[in-house]
């Protein structure tokens, strides 16, 4: 029998979507519960306010959360675990290893791989006599170069490395800077009983829609994380937009309370272009890639959050030299009335504070 569609407003869909990204009044209680939530914070080493994944936790947790809690989650409480430039929960460990065994899947990298097995058990047997070693203590053993004409072409320690890590070989067990420091897998991760497949790619979206709370069955392939959810949740139509949407069962007939935050470039609740656009009729590009000249909002422009509304971007930058944070400008997406204009101030006070800055210069 066919689900009944849920019929929303718009208004409903952005109070959905803004409660399960944790950004309404109710903020998290700390950072795993933020983690689990949102199922993955997204490494980045842009720093020009501060690197993404803390900007994420401190728009959901507030100055009360410290960069330091990140890592000593991932390093020593091994909470959370490191996978293609993400940090997830370390409870869903076991739906990213789903597979991995058939890693790579290419014929031409699966051939590489196997002509250098050799240089594979070369960097087991290092990492299991000398323990925890960034990439460039390993020596490069290889039978055959890696051959491409790419970023990749010749790095040949990082290539094995990245391709045992997804095979759940080996895990990254911690960072010295932006440097990764790998370990066997045994020594970092948990025992799991790892899913079939297509079981673990019908929990990641049942996951990604829980954290999303509305989405799209379907939508362009992305080179990190998927934006869709499949067949997860319920089907649900919103005013005003076209086709079907999939929105979380769980996250329907909640009491909305909202407030002001100011987001990373990178969080999900706009990483979906589309989607902001369709429920919040929200335009964003992050600009840091176009020539300054041709920048409308900035180069790390931070989108603005104001109730169940996005209501403009915040181009700013941390001076620490001068310890200030300095606002070149923002942009109203709307006209800002006196209480939104006083609730982002404040946002942007708590913003320099929490930075451990002096001042704000506009």
């Amino acid at each position: 029998m066919a689900k009944a569609v849920h019929k929303l407003t718009k208004a409903q869909a952005r109070r959905i979507a803004v409660r399960a990204q944790l950004l309404d009044a109710q903020r998290p209680s700390d950072l795993l519960a933020t983690v689990q939530q949102l199922t993955f914070l997204q490494i980045d080493p842009t720093a020009a306010i501060a690197p993404s994944a803390d900007l994420v936790a401190w728009s959901r947790l507030g100055s009360a959360y410290r960069p330091e809690q990140f890592k000593r989650a991932h390093e020593e409480d091994r909470t959370v675990f490191e996978l293609d430039a993400m940090v997830r929960p370390m409870s869903d460990l076991a739906l990213y290893l789903a597979g991995g065994e058939d890693f790579p899947v290419y014929d031409t990298s699966r051939a590489w791989f196997r002509d250098n097995d050799s240089f594979r058990k070369d960097i087991l047997k290092l990492l299991r006599r000398s323990g925890p070693l960034p990439s460039r203590e390993i020596p490069d053993t290889c039978a055959v170069p890696w051959a491409s004409s790419g970023w990749t072409n010749n790095r040949n320690v990082t290539q094995m490395l990245e391709f045992m890590l997804i095979r759940g070989e080996i895990a990254i067990s911690a960072r010295v800077g932006r440097e990764r420091v790998w370990d066997l897998a045994e020594r970092v991760y948990p025992d799991v009983d790892v899913p079939p497949v297509d079981e673990a790619e019908r929990r990641k979206n049942e996951r990604r829609l829980a954290s999303l709370g509305i989405a799209r069955p379907k939508g362009p392939k992305m080179p990190m994380e998927p934006i869709d959810v499949g067949e997860a949740g319920e089907p649900a139509m919103v005013e005003g937009t076209k086709g079907e949407w999939r929105v979380d069962p769980a996250a329907l007939g909640h009491e909305f309370e909202g407030r002001t935050a100011l987001l990373s470039p990178f969080d999900r609740l706009v990483h979906d272009r589309r989607r902001s656009e369709d429920l919040f009729e929200f335009e964003y590009v992050l600009e840091m890639y176009k020539p300054a000249a041709k920048r409308r909002w900035g180069y790390f422009a931070l989108p603005i959050l104001h109730g169940d509304r996005l209501v403009g971007k915040l181009d700013a930058k941390a001076d620490r030299k001068a310890s200030v944070l300095r606002v070149n400008a923002i942009h109203e997406d709307v006209k800002f009335t006196r209480t939104i204009a006083k609730a982002v101030a404040a946002e942007i006070d708590e913003l320099a504070s929490w930075l451990g800055l002096q001042a704000v210069a506009e």
